[in-house]
């Protein structure tokens, strides 16, 4: 890759998207809270694990009417909107944190600022995709990511170090950078129309007003299987903020908390370091394709951490394969689900999958918690590997599903040279097939892959 293409990629967007992007950045550089509940419960608290994923469970619950609520209201009214109030009722939330004494009221607030935050999610993912044409979209999700990362680099290190003794400090830096988002947000994103597409591959995009959420899953079998596989990754991903700090808290003690901050930290290097390579690397490959790779990398790097369990250079080399997959994940999950599904639709189907997936990722910290508490970690381990392992397979199955139901998004045209008078196929991603490349088989191994 030439120099200095890796970041052009991501010029031509609109100005709302790099706007988001800086918002990002500076709200995650106050994300001292969320990396910490696990730990906080803990030790802290002093709660055993299958109360935490009890506790968080609860706190899933209440955020799954939340989330439906703010995919109806994505739907129907301004988007920005949404997102300012959920972000305001955040910041009052920390900041009253901050200010008392550690106890189940802080936990309360905590959760009350997540409900809001689940509120505004929809509007959030929808706005992305409203405002960024279909060719960009894994450029547009790929920067966010990127934003995130950035900002996230040094906040879980900095947690992990005011974890003991200066808390409260942590919750006052969360309240200021998610302010500091806020006012970006309010002065500088104005322009939310969606984009107007007539290209072949936004067919699928095309508002269906009138049709209710549930006909529309019902219409997009593929879309449902993704929820499927995404929900059981999210279940296997998630034990990196419950089962890994756990075991960390367990084997190193006190320094457990600096220990998984550092790891988390490196996590954060290696988004800000590797997705824009990602992204350029391997635009050709597509969201179907991204999906098993990711999948395959987070249980190639569990097994490293499992299988060397208290050998602490292993963290950071099992992250590495770990955060590969999550990159190759990212890239293809906010991609796959807006091109895939109607643009009238997209915040109430964000919260209606989102609220799916909840579902199954506090049933599964509930059942991880209760067996790592009645056997240990062997057996918790075996569960996770067990989800991440399924995820894979659904998602081999999922490209020849998906390849059926959408077939616009990979044949998109055929286009004849005025000049030789060639006939080629134009496909997606823009490459190209001359007709000599016949038969299909031939044709899709070229240029598919």
């Amino acid at each position: 890759m030439k120099k200095l293409t890796i970041f052009q990629q991501y010029r031509g967007l609109r100005r709302e998207n790099y706007v988001l992007f800086f918002g990002n950045i500076v709200t995650n550089m106050g994300s001292m809270v969320w990396p910490m509940m696990t730990l906080i419960l803990d030790q802290k608290m002093g709660l055993s694990a299958g109360n935490i994923a009890l506790l968080l469970m609860a706190g899933s619950i209440l955020c799954m009417p939340a989330s439906l609520l703010g995919g109806k209201l994505a739907d129907k009214i301004n988007k920005k909107k949404i997102i300012l109030v959920g972000d305001i009722v955040s910041i009052t939330c920390f900041i009253i944190c901050g200010l008392i004494p550690l106890s189940y009221v802080t936990i309360g607030l905590i959760m009350l600022a997540s409900v809001f935050q689940s509120i505004e999610g929809p509007a959030y993912s929808a706005l992305i995709a409203d405002i960024t044409p279909t060719a960009d979209r894994e450029k547009a999700y790929s920067l966010l990511y990127l934003g995130a990362n950035i900002g996230l680099m040094v906040s879980p290190t900095l947690s992990g170090i005011l974890f003991n003794n200066y808390l409260w400090l942590a919750f006052l830096i969360s309240a200021f950078a998610i302010g500091c988002s806020t006012l970006l947000i309010w002065f500088l994103v104005r322009d939310i129309e969606p984009v107007k597409e007539e290209s072949e591959e936004a067919v699928y995009q095309k508002a269906r007003e009138g049709t209710s959420v549930w006909r529309v899953l019902l219409d997009n079998k593929a879309v449902l299987l993704f929820t499927v596989i995404v929900a059981l990754y999210y279940a296997a991903y998630n034990q990196f903020n419950f089962l890994m700090p756990l075991e960390m808290g367990h084997i190193h003690g006190d320094n457990g908390a600096l220990i998984f901050g550092t790891v988390t930290s490196l996590n954060c290097i290696i988004v800000v370091i590797f997705t824009p390579l990602f992204t350029g690397w391997f635009k050709k490959l597509r969201e179907t394709g991204k999906m098993v790779v990711g999948r395959s990398l987070l249980i190639a790097g569990y097994l490293l951490f499992i299988l060397l369990l208290g050998f602490i250079p292993v963290y950071y080399a099992a992250i590495i394969l770990f955060t590969w997959g999550e990159i190759f994940n990212t890239l293809a999950e906010g991609p796959y689900e807006s091109k895939r599904v109607p643009s009238s639709h997209r915040g109430r189907l964000t919260s209606v999958l989102g609220v799916a997936q909840g579902i199954l990722l506090a049933l599964f910290n509930l059942v991880v918690g209760k067996v790592y508490d009645a056997s240990g970690s062997v057996g918790a381990w075996a569960i996770v590997l067990g989800a991440a392992g399924l995820s894979l397979v659904l998602a081999v199955f999922l490209i020849g599903l998906d390849r059926k139901k959408y077939p616009k998004l990979y044949f998109a045209k055929e286009e004849k040279d005025d000049k030789t008078g060639a006939v080629s196929v134009v496909f997606q991603h823009g490459r190209l097939c001359s007709q000599e490349d016949f038969p299909m088989a031939r044709m899709i191994k070229k240029c598919i892959f």
